[in-house]
Parts: structure tokens; C-alpha cells; sequence
């Protein structure tokens, strides 16, 4: 008994270290674009839901306004009407339904302290094909890491969900895509109205990307002035 006393001494600090790092881990989020955007210089624009479910909604009206601000902050302009807009601006976000992800990690011999932390393998499957907006994609991998003494493997289960926003944009006039891109994450939350704002601001990182270029996009939305940080995914 003394020697888990002296055990347990010693691990309560680290999940507390643990607990603390998890709350304020950074967001993080993969973004793929294609784009031919003309310079803004002013270039009109109106937004809509690409699913006219969503038309009228308060719930798409918040999303949009987040978009909305960034494009005007860019130099685009809101145009009055559609019939007036060069640009048609097509937004779409979702969340999966939750999926366990059982998991391992080593234990201490009377069952181990708290929960892993860290990335574990990255993001799976693919995401669909765009003219249909495809499927969401079976999804991410998990949490991994943990701490414990190695005498046992602790099994447990973490809830995920997959978030996503979309963006397309066309040329009101032909119709032509001039902008695709997308932004997903994994999440042990569904909350939409917090999961949204941060995948917009993703998708708008060195907006408009490179064409064809992925890349992972990192951020603390508690320090909105420290820049993101952005690396390719090869």
C-alpha cells in the first residue's frame, strides 16, 4: 500500500498536466482547395446554402455572416441581390454521427490513471467526390498515447465525430467553379456552433491556397492574434 500511495503521489500531478493540456489543445484541422480566384479588387458576391434546407435558417445565417466577414475583409463586396452578384458563394458544413474508437493504453499493475492524450493515426478515408458533395468520409484517426507503468494495457473507448465545412464558388455569369475547398476535423464534440467558426477560419487561412494543395492548419482559437500555423500534407 505505501508503494501506491507513493505511486498514485506521482500520477495525480500528471493527469492533472494531462487534463490541462487537453483543455486548451490547440485546433487543428486538414484543408483542401482548388481554386482560380481573380484577384478581389472589389468583386461582388452573395451566399447560399447548398442545401436549400438550410435556406432561410438562422442557424446558416450565423455561419454565413462568419463568412461574409471574411470575404470582406479579403476585398470582395456583398452585392445587393443575386441577379447583381459576380460571384455565387456555396456553403455547406455537417457533422457525423458519433462512432467508439476502442483504444489502448499501458497501465499501472492496480489499472492504470487517466486518460491517453495525442494524436494517434491521421486522418482515413476519403471524402467523396464534390459535383454530389460525396460522403462525409468513414473518418480520422484517434486519440492515442497515455502514461502508466507498462505492467498491463488498459482498454477503454473515446466518442469522435467528424466535422466538415465546404465552400464552392461560381462565376454567377456561366455558372464556372472558380473556388472548391474544404475543412474537417475530428472532434469528441458535435457542437456545431463551436466547430464551425474555427473550420471557417481554417478554410480561409492563406485563403485562396494553392490549388490542389493540402494542408494541416493549426490555431488556438483562445489567441485569435497569434497567427496559424500551416504545413503541407504530402
Amino acid at each position: 500500500m505505501k508503494m501506491f500511495g507513493s505511486a498514485a503521489k506521482l500520477a495525480l500531478p500528471l493527469m492533472a498536466a494531462l487534463s490541462l493540456s487537453a483543455c486548451v489543445r490547440p485546433f487543428e484541422a486538414r484543408v483542401a482547395r482548388f481554386q482560380q480566384l481573380p484577384p478581389p479588387s472589389g468583386t461582388s458576391f452573395v451566399i447560399e446554402p447548398r442545401d436549400k434546407a438550410n435556406e432561410g435558417g438562422l442557424e446558416f445565417a450565423t455561419y454565413a455572416n462568419l463568412v461574409r466577414q471574411k470575404l470582406t475583409a479579403l476585398g470582395y463586396q456583398e452585392a445587393p441581390s443575386a441577379e447583381a452578384a459576380a460571384l455565387t458563394v456555396q456553403l455547406d458544413y455537417n457533422v457525423s454521427q458519433p462512432r467508439e474508437k476502442v483504444q489502448t493504453r499501458p497501465g499501472l499493475g492496480w489499472g492504470g490513471f487517466g486518460p491517453g492524450f495525442g494524436w494517434g493515426p491521421y486522418w482515413g478515408g476519403g471524402w467523396g467526390g464534390w459535383g454530389g458533395w460525396g460522403g462525409w468520409g468513414p473518418g480520422f484517426g484517434g486519440w492515442g498515447g497515455g502514461f502508466g507503468g507498462g505492467w498491463s494495457n488498459d482498454v477503454y473507448s473515446v466518442t469522435q465525430y467528424n466535422a466538415v465545412v465546404a465552400m464552392r464558388i461560381n462565376r454567377t455569369a456561366d455558372k464556372r467553379s472558380v473556388f472548391e475547398g474544404r475543412a474537417e476535423t475530428v472532434s469528441n464534440s458535435n457542437n456545431l456552433t463551436r466547430l464551425v467558426p474555427n473550420l471557417v477560419t481554417a478554410i480561409f487561412t492563406n485563403f485562396p491556397g494553392n490549388s490542389g494543395e493540402t494542408v494541416r492548419v493549426r490555431f488556438d482559437p483562445a489567441k485569435p492574434d497569434v497567427a496559424p500555423t500551416v504545413r503541407p500534407i504530402r
